[in-house]
């Protein structure tokens, strides 16, 4: 079978400095695949090749076998490919349905006539969205009043709207407390697990990462230096040495 995303020789420089160096990996339908390395890996700016954010120099990001390398980030959302951001962020002056509305007509390219207001469209597809990620009974909240978790639970509802393949999260936890974290990687797992959605994700909170993660590529100064499930990438010496430091371990470094 074809893997859902092929990213092949991915390259990019920025002055004389190689921030992503000839990477490649695949990602397979219902996989979570993390994306680690220390800070100036090459993890954003490989991330956002694969979005369409960044032209890469060099390489190929295949979707399910097509290549998407030159296409914008508007286009490869259109062909199933989510995507949240560090930063959560969503309409203040919208409610938490109407957010979820906008990104369903965005994704059904429709507009409407000025007598028929755009939040009449979708809410029982929206009120669904919602109750996927635990928020319909929110679903009239005004968005400004939510705590920062919810709102990531917004945003991951906005990203499922256009019924994706391939879901892009980069650093989905950023800013979360512990328990917010799981709660949230747990409710992706579901997801993935029911969907079959492929999930690529950077993340900084090491736990996360090896609670939840099926599989990791490990990139270090722009090349990738290892790949695998966890307890391979805890015995890997390369990993110990150049992403946690010289006489640690990946399982030291996990909090307990």
């Amino acid at each position: 079978m074809t893997p859902l995303l092929q990213v092949r020789g991915l390259t990019r420089s920025f002055g004389g400095v190689r921030a992503v160096d000839d990477v490649s990996f695949d990602l397979g339908h219902g996989e979570l695949l993390a994306l680690i390395g220390p800070n100036g890996a090459g993890k954003s700016t490989c991330f956002n090749m694969i979005n369409g954010q960044l032209r890469a120099d060099a390489g190929d990001v295949l979707l399910e076998g097509e290549i998407i390398t030159s296409k914008k980030p508007r286009d490869i959302w259109r062909l199933g490919v989510g995507r949240t951001f560090q930063i959560a962020a969503t309409f203040h002056s919208m409610t938490v349905i109407e957010n979820v509305q906008m990104a369903l007509i965005s994704h059904a390219k429709r507009t409407f006539r000025a007598w028929r207001p755009a939040t009449a469209h979708f809410r029982d597809e929206a009120h669904a969205l919602l109750a996927q990620v635990g928020m319909e009974t929110h679903a009239d909240r005004p968005s400004s009043v939510l705590a920062y978790g919810d709102v990531k639970r917004i945003e991951l509802a906005i990203a499922l709207a256009n019924k994706p393949k391939l879901l892009l999260m980069d650093e989905p936890t950023a800013g979360m407390a512990p328990r917010e974290r799981n709660e949230l990687m747990a409710l992706t797992k579901r997801l993935v697990t029911t969907n079959k959605i492929g999930v690529l994700f950077t993340e900084h909170s090491m736990d996360v990462v090896f609670a939840f993660a099926d599989r990791m590529i490990v990139l270090a100064r722009g090349k990738l230096i290892a790949e695998g499930s966890g307890e391979a990438v805890r015995a890997d010496p390369k990993v110990r040495e150049v992403y946690f430091g010289s006489g640690r371990t990946v399982a030291q470094h996990v909090p307990g």
